[in-house]
């Protein structure tokens, strides 16, 4: 049977108030009312230090997630290189799965692996050690040990390292590698792959080992412009809040 499915990420809500928010609240309260499933992939939000502060700082959204899921939606997430911190307190209180990165769903008939995407950034070899290195169990604990304003002051740290290093990168570098997306392709065996992370929109048909497969990279959210991918009846299609 025909399901619809809703697909998003790169966000990166602020704290507070803002239209990034109110847009992602009209599209839980709208259009992902019609959907059988919703998959969050990824910086959902611009940093989440925590569920004891996240949970606290985005009520308004975590609120619109558990009404989603308690009309009967489910809904998935991914952790980005932004918010890779959820964790089981946010599971509870949104009626999130967190599903591990990357993980291979069946879309409409059509087996479908979705990440994130920065794993497949690998000629950027300093975001992959620090990849490594905030996904260290040990150092999360370490980290969210801490009191809630040094945490703070070490994310906005990091996401101004963060800019500042994108002043100095090459386009390329910042984007997946092709044999990396090749090697995903034929290790898991699908025919697509939907991701984030990159902030470059596209639909990319190439072939594998003489399989045609497609990459669909969605988009990143601004004021005047946010989009969600749905996928129903074997096609997809790129809608706006």
């Amino acid at each position: 049977m025909t399901q619809r499915t809703l697909f998003v990420s790169d966000l990166h809500l602020p704290n507070g108030p803002s239209p990034l928010r109110d847009g992602l609240i009209r599209l839980l309260d709208g259009p992902a009312r019609a959907t059988h499933a919703v998959y969050l992939l990824g910086d959902i939000f611009e940093y989440w230090i925590g569920d004891d502060v996240g949970l606290r700082d985005h009520a308004p959204v975590i609120d619109a997630l558990r009404a989603l899921n308690s009309a009967g939606v489910a809904i998935y997430a991914m952790h980005g290189n932004r918010d890779f911190l959820y964790g089981r307190a946010f599971e509870r209180a949104s009626g999130v799965q967190l599903l591990t990165d990357p993980t291979v769903v069946d879309v409409d008939g059509v087996p479908t692996l979705l990440s994130h995407g920065d794993l497949w950034c690998t000629d950027d070899h300093a975001y992959q050690r620090w990849r490594r290195f905030s996904r260290n169990r040990f150092a999360q604990w370490v980290f969210l040990k801490l009191p809630q304003s040094r945490r703070l002051r070490i994310a906005g740290g990091l996401r101004g390292q963060s800019a500042d290093a994108k002043q100095t990168k090459s386009v390329e570098i910042m984007d997946v590698n092709p044999l990396a997306v090749e090697a995903a392709f034929r290790h898991y065996g699908v025919s697509r792959i939907i991701h984030g992370h990159t902030h470059r929109p596209a639909d990319h048909r190439l072939s594998v080992d003489g399989r045609e497969v497609e990459r669909i990279v969605l988009a990143d959210w601004h004021a005047d412009l946010m989009e969600y991918l749905v996928a129903e009846h074997g096609h997809l299609r790129r809608m706006h809040v």
